[in-house]
């Protein structure tokens, strides 16, 4: 039973760069960097070696090649020093009959990690080679250990055949494989939350085209006026007076547009609501008007504060609205209604459609990675919105029928301090 437990703990030891990694970058827009390797690595190395499986005084097992090996493989050479130099001078402090044997181990072990993780990188049988280490890890130890020690590997057979080879093999493997696939699963996240985010400015980006063409217009007939030269000094000044409103409504809009297309930050700061969304709203209008939607915004008076990314809170205000847009756009008299109101200690942002609606099935999925009820869609836009909403300490609900269209209702804190 003992031994059980042991191996158990190990596995916990093994598992963790996978399950830190998961709960560190679900909300971040970057993936794993060396020194997230190095740090998780070298406590993961302490840890299980502090509390490692031992069938005798002064010999200790733990998953210490299994971490070396992953170290390697997805922080770089550096990263393998550095844990080889913490094993070091660990396993001297620890002490006991086996700390020659175990140096004498990792000289072998090490080289041979460095090997096995270039040939890892460059071929396309990596399971083989995850095999391969874990086998090697297991049989290299308990080798040196019968030619420097037998008795020892005799009176504790089962431990040594049994215990030290599943914890380093069935370690190895499921450590990378979840690994592997937390990262690749965050990196298609990235991708497809660009791809979306490059959509919609794509798309708002033909509505401006459109919506500034008209004050450009405007500026363009009376210079053309103006240059006849056949009116009055007060006439002339009204004329130079609306084209430079035109122009610097038309550099509000271009302003607003180029801060929605600019990239995401995760920089907390206090933000102020009805600003951000009358900023959003000016750009989502001439995409409504382009879809024959009308856009419908009640916002309170008085400024309203919230904590959050100024970039991300805009991103998935357009996400919302956009997919609002699009759900009405071919019903009769598409409305969009967006309203704003108090209920402390939170702030609630109502988007509510006449749209086509969802199935109950297609709620349940709602906000799920990768679904979407579009056909075009990647399901990557809600997805990150929800987690923005989720990193501000917010909650999202949603109540929908087919044909009687969508409501969302965010809810996010209220920043503290005085507002106005």
């Amino acid at each position: 039973m003992t031994v059980i437990k042991d191996t158990l703990l190990q596995f916990l030891f093994a598992l963790m760069p996978s399950v830190v990694y998961s709960i560190y970058y679900r909300n971040l827009t970057v993936n794993y960097s060396r020194s997230f390797i190095i740090v998780i690595c070298s406590l993961c190395l302490i840890l299980s070696m502090t509390f490692a499986s031992s069938a005798q005084a002064g010999l200790i097992f733990d998953i210490r090649y299994v971490i070396m090996f992953f170290g390697i493989l997805f922080g770089g050479l550096t990263t393998g020093w550095i844990l080889l130099v913490e094993f070091m001078i660990y396993r001297l402090y620890i002490g006991g009959t086996g700390v020659i044997d175990a140096i004498i181990i990792l000289v072998v072990t090490f080289p041979l990690s460095v090997m096995l993780a270039s040939v890892y990188q460059r071929t396309r049988h990596r399971l083989w080679i995850v095999f391969t280490a874990g086998i090697s890890f297991s049989f290299i130890p308990l080798t040196l250990l019968y030619i420097t020690k037998p008795d020892y590997i005799m009176n504790h057979l089962l431990f040594n055949i049994l215990a030290i080879p599943v914890q380093n093999s069935l370690g190895i493997w499921l450590l990378i494989t979840l690994f592997n696939k937390s990262v690749t699963d965050k990196e298609l996240s990235l991708k497809y939350i660009q791809n979306e985010k490059a959509e919609a400015v794509n798309h708002v980006a033909a509505s401006l085209a459109h919506e500034v063409r008209n004050p450009l217009t405007t500026v363009l007939g009376f210079l053309q006026l103006m240059k006849s030269g056949t009116f009055s000094p007060e006439k002339m000044n009204r004329f130079l007076e609306i084209s430079m409103e035109e122009i610097r409504r038309t550099e509000q809009i271009l302003s607003e547009y180029l801060s929605i297309s600019k990239p995401a930050a995760s920089l907390q700061q206090r933000l102020e609501l009805i600003s951000q969304m009358q900023a959003v709203v000016e750009v989502m209008t001439s995409y409504a008007n382009m879809n024959n939607v009308a856009l419908h915004v009640r916002c309170p008076q008085t400024p309203i504060f919230i904590s959050g990314s100024t970039a991300e809170l805009k991103q998935l205000l357009v996400n919302f609205i956009k997919n609002a847009i699009e759900a009405s756009k071919d019903v009769t008299k598409g409305t969009v209604e967006i309203s704003i109101r108090e209920e402390p200690p939170h702030v609630v942002i109502q988007i509510e459609d006449n749209g086509i609606g969802m199935t109950e099935e297609q709620l349940n999925r709602l906000g799920s990675i990768y679904y979407s009820t579009k056909m075009n869609g990647t399901g990557l836009g809600l997805t990150f919105s929800y987690q923005a909403i989720r990193a501000m300490n917010g909650s999202v609900s949603v109540s929908s029928e087919p044909l009687s269209g969508t409501t969302f209702l965010i809810r996010l804190p209220i920043a503290e301090g005085v507002k106005g």
